[in-house]
């Protein structure tokens, strides 16, 4: 494909899962590291006061608040099996995710096309952002443990499912108004479809990803790699 050029771009908004990382390392590798480390990492720090505030998030979100521990990593277990996009859900994995990553259990999966482009964007002035159904806090983990190193450094923020779902318009407009900046010049980058319909609905310019296993659609401009994107 024809790189992709547009000189008004002031900020990039980049997803995560098949756009800069691959899906297979978070569904084969995150998660069952999550499934298998979640529920003695619960028993072990269910008094510390940063997981007591997921949990009882996690029992809000049952609507059941005298939901017992092992009721909710039962439910815990069970998001992660149906891939539920649940915040609490995603605050834990993301807490369980920071002591893998420090212990050198793996590192953070990253197209090798993705960190030179990043450097180069970041280098010639346009603003980097991350919105991902993962928590802030595991996007930093991916990218401050990433295969090329601690890549943080080239971005001015993150956003989370807090500010919105992925698919519906209202989450991207209040990106916009967040990073102060007009929607026309702002460049969503995502593999899926259905974000990228609601970023254009908020007046984003949006792009495409198409990796491999993705089915490009019609609506976006479509890339291969960030590479082809010629900012």
């Amino acid at each position: 494909m024809a790189p992709m050029s547009n000189p008004t771009v002031r900020a990039i908004v980049t997803d995560i899962e098949g756009t800069t990382t691959d899906i297979n390392f978070v569904h084969k590798v995150l998660f069952p590291y999550a499934h298998a480390k979640l529920p003695d990492f619960l028993r072990e720090n269910a008094e510390a006061p940063a997981v007591a505030e997921q949990i009882q998030a996690v029992r809000d979100v049952m609507q059941d608040a005298d939901a017992s521990l092992e009721a909710v990593i039962a439910t815990l277990l069970h998001w992660i099996d149906t891939d539920q996009k649940v915040t609490p859900l995603k605050a834990l994995q993301g807490m369980v995710w920071a002591d893998g990553y420090q212990r050198g259990n793996f590192t953070g999966h990253l197209y090798a096309d993705v960190a030179p482009a990043l450097r180069q964007w970041q280098a010639a002035g346009v603003a980097l952002y991350v919105y991902s159904s993962g928590s802030v806090q595991a996007q930093k983990l991916l990218f401050g443990y990433s295969d090329e190193g601690d890549l943080t450094p080239l971005f001015s923020g993150y956003f989370d499912t807090h500010i919105g779902h992925k698919r519906e318009a209202v989450a991207y407009q209040r990106i916009v108004e967040a990073l102060d900046l007009p929607a026309e010049s702002i460049l969503f980058l995502s593999d899926v479809v259905e974000e990228l319909d609601a970023a254009k609905q908020a007046g984003m310019q949006t792009l495409q990803l198409v990796r491999e296993g993705t089915q490009a659609g019609t609506a976006h401009a479509c890339v291969e790699s960030f590479a082809d994107i010629a900012l």
